[in-house]
């Protein structure tokens, strides 16, 4: 079968389009013919060596296809069936294997793009969102790297729970609109401002109740001067490479907290977790109200002209690579 392989750590210069062996479903699996799939930040910090993992390597963490053979012991699935499902080892490719239990049913009403584009960044706002910072009816939500992927999802996830207030901050002008769209309230330029002041000023000096920041560095420790008293951080990611430091005396009198997520270390240790929000999310997208963006779509072949579109932070929404049908 024809896959993307990485075959050095460093620029997508290193991603070569060629035959692979096609893998074989072991028992609790599924084998899925892939539609499409889609880029995601991990990939291009997989691709630099930052996550790990031997080479050479197929990179992707998510897929839409079509079940094509199920391995012993599975009874969730049938030959046939359109799916969404987070494989083992990669997604750049015409055919994945995944565990059953990081394989969801998709409704009738969903198309393969919407399906692509939504696995990574709808199951991550959503647990971000509701199982780790547990956000409250009428809360003030904080959202870094608003106009990405996950960012203008969950902007709406977050209105969608409830949220009184969505706050985005972005890197650029050029971006805000982007985030606006998604249905943010206000949406800070950080490049033009210092965000926490902007915050305090927006939530009349209370500051936010819940802030996810996958940025690191000197962004996580400005939102905690704009951390509201018993407001969650929650720490997802390390864009920008940095660390950020915290004191314990901005945490206990407070009553604030910092909290870690790695969508990653849940789909390897803890899949059972994924179930339910599996379930809320596709019905979510099932009725419309939520809706993903997407923002280019290539072919598979030409998966490194796409991490360099990424990487070129002019992209908004999200970047699909199609295989077809």
């Amino acid at each position: 079968m024809k896959a993307v392989l990485v075959t050095a750590y460093g620029g997508p210069e290193h991603m070569v389009y060629t035959e692979v062996e096609k893998p074989e479903p072991g028992a609790g699996e599924v084998l899925i013919k892939v539609v499409a799939t889609s880029v995601n930040f991990a990939d291009i910090k997989s691709r630099y060596g930052k996550k790990g993992g031997k080479l050479p390597f197929i990179p992707g963490l998510d897929v839409a296809g079509v079940v094509e053979r199920v391995g012993a012991g599975v009874e969730r699935f049938q030959v046939g069936q359109r799916v969404i499902a987070f494989p083992g080892n990669g997604s750049y490719a015409e055919w994945v294997v995944a565990d059953e239990r990081l394989t969801f049913a998709l409704p009738d009403s969903m198309d393969f793009r919407t399906a692509a584009a939504c696995p990574i960044v709808s199951f991550t706002s959503y647990k971000l969102l509701a199982d780790v910072a547990r956000v409250e009816a009428g809360e003030t939500v904080l959202i870094h790297a608003a106009a990405g992927g996950i960012g203008t999802t969950a902007i709406q996830l977050a209105k969608l729970l409830g949220a009184g207030k969505v706050i985005g901050t972005v890197g650029h002008e050029s971006k805000r609109e982007t985030a606006l769209q998604a249905g943010a309230d206000h949406v800070i330029v950080y490049e033009d401002s210092v965000f926490a002041d902007q915050v305090h000023e927006l939530t009349n000096g209370e500051g936010a109740n819940v802030i996810l920041d996958s940025i690191a560095g000197k962004v996580s420790e400005e939102s905690m001067r704009c951390l509201a008293p018993y407001g969650r951080l929650v720490h997802f990611g390390n864009a920008s490479g940095e660390v950020g430091t915290f004191q314990t005396v901005d945490l206990h009198a407070s009553c604030r907290s910092v909290l870690g997520f790695s969508f990653g270390t849940t789909r390897s240790k803890r899949p059972e977790l994924l179930g339910d929000t599996g379930e809320r999310v596709l019905k979510f997208l099932a009725d419309g109200s939520l809706q993903i963006k997407i923002g280019r779509t290539f072919p598979l072949a030409e998966a490194a002209q796409a991490h360099e579109w990424v990487e070129s932070r002019k992209s908004t929404g999200k970047v699909l690579l199609e295989i077809g049908e």
